[in-house]
């Protein structure tokens, strides 16, 4: 294997003992090939009675368009793509590389699987080799992505490039090496933000010839993470200016296909951007199925139990039991699957069960499948990387931390547990299968939600809509002021430094002047705390919180801070590599949590309560009865008890309370408000109007994903027959972080279109009174109590003939 610092004999300095080891990924034993997708998926539907699949689309393979080699292109250069099997790049990787050999930043936008690393490899590498003193810096949302790239990179051989990953993970011992010495240094917007841009006294070298800056997977910088690293850039550019290099490096992002990705791109590095969009790289044909888990009958047992929502309501079974299922069922077969599913639990619910159910038809075969998520440790998440670039793992159960462009090579299928939120995503998480131009098999397996359901029975929402645009506001004051805090702590802010920034800039410096974090003199505005600010890129509240096996005090892995409420409350369920344990306590100030090892039959569901006040309105539509707002809230949210459901059934064992502090946010809001006669007149009772609002509010708090790029996770809701700030009655929909994430600014523009929506999702489901497909809500603090499925059609009825489109 190849040393990642010495890539070549004689190379440049030798790396520090204990340096980290980084080649080509060793090959993957091949294995007989998938045969045809459409036979495998035969076989996996006839397990159900009833046929799951509602729709099979057919994605028809696609020939390549190459193109020769630009002249520009080094022949040792060549000569490393050859030997790596890249005889000629495809059309869109020349053009693409070419605008940015020629320093004009660019975006390649095209599907997964299509080259684009060989797009800003081939001019950072030409540059590299040009220029002994040029340096290159690559930024990934994920470590995994990073280590997969820097193994790309160094299987190249290219001499004195000395390329290194420099994150958390990262040895103390061979940071100063890799400060020093390496050309192409590849890390995380996390840890330019916390580490070289605080320390870029050290990095003042490096800086200062950097040529290009590569943003990989750049349509996952959207939201609140989105328009934190889109300040974090603009920091980064600063710093280059400030070391001499007065141009500015040129930036190479990479990018999912997605809507406008120019305007996404440009938003995120403050500069104008060429997008390169047509993708002339073959494809091999995939087979993608729409699959709805099949009804259970109602169980009686839970209906006795007297708990809100545990009426004689028919469910699906549940995606993650399903996808487990298919998980196994393809890798009994010889079939090398990987399944996505939304949550870290749920990555590890769907592998423990998969092994347990290949152990029983073939023992020791489940040991042929494993979990993969964030949370693990380093030493945890190479072993299973490893593990799975040999062939050792045939089915892995992932968390979105494996969906961008790791390459994981010879997969035959993916399965997909529920929408991932956007359609850039489930086309990524598609196309991670397929291999060498065989065909491949995708399964969306939908869960019992909105949405999910909405898309199973509308294949054209799936397959024939556009790619969403990437939705990023960095003018955020909870945002930009943090950031302009950091950039101070670094250098102090001058005139000019505001012009980067952007709109908004000024009034958040004054804003930090007036609370005692700045203090103006004629020479810029500088920080005045002996410590930096702490700012959280990824808005996920706070510092990850520890979980630690109380017996033995052994690190297990960690929850970030926003969701340990939910996640690691007392006698909560905690999963950790298909192991059970049982929160014993949870200590926020000292972010800890203890546990111990145990096998419940039941699960835990944290539940909520929440208040919302108005602070201001920013625009508003009069449409008669109805009135569209949008503007500023307060929310008031509190973890304040859980219910322990049995695994088997969903039944509902009892609920417990908890003790747990209220958290506040300042946020922005969509709502709309009906006048009382309105809903008399459309044959809404006064008595029903709670559970007609209630049931409006989950369902379009279900559907916003399918016109903003949110996770319905990201957003919240309230309800109200009588709301005092509006005096009528009113269905709120807010962004779940401080200053908006810009999700109820789309939903606000896009009003008619997502609320018509909802009504048809609401008014196609096949159940009598409501479920959790249309209006029933996982996250709901209420237990889903009161509902009105009928009486929500109504309220939209009448929201719908009001609104102007």
């Amino acid at each position: 294997m190849t040393s990642a610092a010495t890539v070549s004999a004689g190379s440049g300095p030798e790396r520090p003992p204990g340096a980290v080891q980084a080649g080509p990924p060793a090959a993957v034993p091949a294995g007989p090939p998938l045969a045809s997708p459409g036979e495998l998926l035969r076989r996996l539907r006839q397990r159900h009675a009833a046929d799951p699949v509602t729709h099979v689309e057919r994605v028809p393979p696609r020939d390549g368009v190459p193109a020769s080699w630009p002249s520009w292109a080094p022949e040792e250069l060549r000569a490393a793509y050859a030997r790596r099997g890249v005889t000629t790049p495809w059309r869109h990787q020349a053009e693409a590389a070419g605008l940015a050999y020629d320093r004009r930043h660019v975006v390649v936008a095209t599907g997964t699987a299509s080259g684009k690393s060989l797009a800003y490899q081939l001019p950072a590498l030409a540059t590299l080799l040009a220029d002994p003193r040029a340096t290159v810096l690559y930024l990934a949302p994920t470590k995994a992505l990073a280590a997969d790239q820097l193994r790309a990179v160094a299987a190249l051989e290219i001499d004195g490039v000395r390329p290194a990953c420099y994150d958390g993970d990262t040895p103390r011992a061979e940071r100063e090496w890799i400060r020093r010495h390496s050309r192409f240094v590849l890390t995380n917007p996390d840890m330019l933000h916390h580490g070289i841009l605080p320390g870029h006294a050290q990095w003042s070298g490096f800086l200062r010839r950097l040529a290009y800056v590569v943003v990989d997977e750049c349509h996952v910088y959207r939201g609140v993470f989105g328009s934190h690293v889109a300040h974090v850039l603009r920091r980064l550019r600063r710093q280059c200016a400030r070391y001499g290099r007065a141009d500015g490096p040129t930036f190479v992002l990479a990018s999912a296909t997605s809507g406008d990705p120019a305007a996404a791109a440009g938003r995120l590095t403050g500069l104008p951007v060429t997008a390169v969009t047509e993708d002339t790289s073959p494809r091999a044909g995939v087979t993608f199925a729409l699959w709805e888990p099949p009804l259970l009958s109602p169980d009686p047992s839970a209906a006795a139990s007297g708990e809100p929502g545990s009426d004689l309501t028919q469910v699906r079974r549940s995606a993650l039991r399903e996808t487990a299922d298919l998980l196994a069922d393809t890798v009994a077969t010889g079939v090398r699957t990987l399944a996505f599913v939304r949550s870290r639990r749920g990555a590890e619910v769907v592998a423990t069960s998969a092994r347990r159910s290949l152990d029983e038809a073939v023992p020791g075969l489940g040991d042929r499948v494993a979990a993969y998520r964030a949370g693990y440790l380093r030493e945890e998440r190479r072993e299973l990387e490893r593990a799975l670039l040999h062939g050792e793992l045939l089915g892995l159960a992932s968390t979105n931390a494996l969906e961008l462009g790791v390459d994981l090579i010879g997969l035959d299928a993916v399965v997909i547990c529920g929408y991932p939120g956007t359609r850039a995503s489930l086309w990524q998480q598609a196309g991670r299968a397929g291999r060498s131009g065989q065909e491949a098999l995708a399964v969306l397996v939908a869960r019992d939600d909105p949405l999910d359901t909405y898309l199973v029975h509308h294949p054209e929402a799936v397959f024939g809509a556009p790619v969403e645009a990437t939705v990023l506001d960095p003018a955020n004051a909870y945002v930009l002021g943090p950031q302009l805090a950091c950039a101070a702590a670094e250098a102090p802010l001058t005139t000019a430094d505001l012009e980067l920034f952007g709109d908004g800039a000024k009034e958040a410096v004054a804003a930090l002047v007036e609370a005692g974090a700045l203090r103006q003199r004629p020479t810029g505005w500088y920080w005045r705390h002996r410590e930096r600010p702490e700012v959280d890129l990824r808005g996920e509240g706070g510092a990850p919180v520890c979980v630690v096996e109380a017996a033995t005090g052994r690190l297990l892995g960690t929850v970030d801070g926003g969701s340990a409420h939910f996640l690691l409350h007392p006698g909560a369920v905690y999963l950790h590599q298909g192991v059970s344990y049982v929160v014993d306590s949870l200590d926020l100030d000292d972010g800890c949590a203890l546990v111990h090892p145990e096998e419940p039959d039941w699960s835990t569901h944290a539940r909520d309560v929440t208040s919302l006040s108005v602070v201001s309105v920013r625009s508003y539509v009069d449409a008669g009865p109805v009135g569209l707002f949008l503007g500023e809230v307060d929310v008031t949210s509190q973890v304040v008890s859980y219910q322990r459901r049995r695994i088997a059934t969903g039944e509902v064992i009892d609920t417990r309370p908890l003790d747990l502090p209220a958290r506040e946010l300042r946020t922005v809001a969509v709502w709309f408000t009906l006048s009382p006669e309105s809903l008399v007149d459309t044959g809404v009772a006064p008595a029903d109007v709670p559970g007609a609002l209630h049931a409006a509010e989950h369902a379009a708090i279900g559907l916003l994903p399918l016109v903003a790029t949110c996770d319905r996770w990201d957003i919240g809701g309230l309800s109200t027959a009588v709301h005092p700030d509006t005096e009528a009655p009113t269905v709120f929909v807010y962004d779940g972080h401080p200053g908006g994430a810009g999700f109820a600014e789309r939903a606000y523009g896009m009003a008619a279109s997502w609320l018509r929506a909802t009504r048809d999702a609401i008014a196609e489901c096949g159940c009598e009174a409501g479920c959790p497909s249309c209006v029933q809500s996982p996250k709901c603090g209420n237990g889903n109590n009161p509902l009105s499925k009928p009486d929500a059609i109504r309220v939209l009825d009448v929201v719908l003939t009001n609104l102007p489109e």
